[in-house]
């Protein structure tokens, strides 16, 4: 009897164990790079005062590190077995830090949570980041929007407001090619509010 019982466990446990293993592969992780520094201008040019990229805002549906894809009746799924290399929200406010360093009209940029731990503030949502499919089924276009604000930490006063809204097609249909036109998508978009963030501090 002890031994039916011993046979029994041992039976049980093995079962267990080949219920829990996991044996699916784990999603490709895909990561947004920012452009290198350009120095097209003298670091003269450069404002001298501290600004913080605040965390960002994401629209719902966009909120994960899932990589998004919008089709013609408006229905958004995502692409399967890939993933961004971190949650949206991270993912962009690191690249926004990098493309204001890389603005030659801008340093002392860093990401921070409190408007108020730097003099000037970027404050920055994200509408739109997805890859869109029309009627015909062919390769995606990418669709980045962002709504920026800039503004003063001293009296919360908004200095400027910018809203780049990009769209940029696919090579094809290949994971890689709708990568890289997300990549160029918000380097565009974030260089283009760096610029007018730029300009706008400037002026003061």
């Amino acid at each position: 009897m002890r031994m039916a019982l011993l046979c029994s466990t041992v039976l049980l446990t093995a079962c267990a164990g080949s219920l829990f293993k996991n044996k699916t592969a784990p999603p490709t992780m895909f990561q947004l790079s920012a452009p290198a520094p350009s120095a097209a201008e003298p670091a003269s040019a450069a404002v001298p005062t501290e600004l913080a990229v605040l965390k960002l805002r994401v629209r719902a549906g966009l909120d994960t590190d899932r990589i998004a894809a919008l089709y013609p009746d408006r229905h958004m799924d995502y692409f399967a077995d890939v993933r961004w290399s971190g949650p949206l929200d991270e993912v962009l406010q690191d690249l926004a830090v990098q493309a204001f360093h890389a603005n030659p009209g801008l340093r002392n940029v860093s990401a921070d949570t409190s408007v108020f731990a730097s003099a000037y503030w970027l404050e920055l949502e994200v509408a739109d980041f997805q890859a869109e499919y029309s009627a015909n089924p062919a390769a995606p276009t990418v669709h980045v929007h962002f709504l920026a604000r800039v503004g003063s930490s001293a009296d919360r006063h908004v200095l400027g407001r910018f809203e780049p809204d990009i769209r940029v097609p696919a090579a094809d249909n290949r994971m890689t090619a709708i990568v890289d036109a997300f990549n160029r998508a918000v380097d565009q978009a974030l260089a283009e509010i760096a610029a007018g963030a730029a300009k706008t501090l400037q002026a003061r």
